[in-house]
């Protein structure tokens, strides 16, 4: 079981979400995920991070959804200390209900154990999946 630290929800964000999943105002979402890595998973080129993405793209995938990019953060000039992130990932979901699925997904399990390793802080954030509004 992911520790709190890693898969911390917001209680009101999350039954937001699982409202949304499978109602009529479904859509699809992206997911903009904010992750500060365990030096264990040997971030950008260790064989603990490697695994991680690969189980994590395959899983998404069982329910529809892709990684977009992943971009590593090369610094911070504004924030705190304890706002430093490694990688943001921008990952794509057909729908809310996909979503929720993807715990009981295939290769879940394997996932979570992945990304309890990896990761030591993770920020998600909840943004318009069906379009883009701020590319021109």
């Amino acid at each position: 079981m992911p520790s709190t630290h890693v898969m911390q929800f917001q209680s009101e964000e999350l039954r937001q979400i699982k409202s949304i999943a499978g109602s009529e105002a479904d859509c699809a979402v992206l997911m903009l995920n904010q992750n500060r890595y365990h030096p264990a998973a040997g971030f950008p080129h260790g064989e603990e991070y490697q695994a991680y993405m690969r189980v994590l793209a395959s899983t998404v995938a069982q329910v529809g959804g892709q990684v977009l990019w992943r971009t590593p953060v090369h610094g911070q000039p504004l924030g705190c200390e304890h706002d430093f992130i490694h990688e943001i990932l921008a990952i794509w979901y057909p729908s809310y209900a996909a979503f929720v699925s993807l715990a009981k997904a295939e290769g879940a399990k394997d996932m979570l154990r992945r990304r309890e390793r990896c990761v030591a802080h993770a920020v998600l954030h909840r943004c318009p999946g069906d379009s883009y509004p701020l590319q021109p």
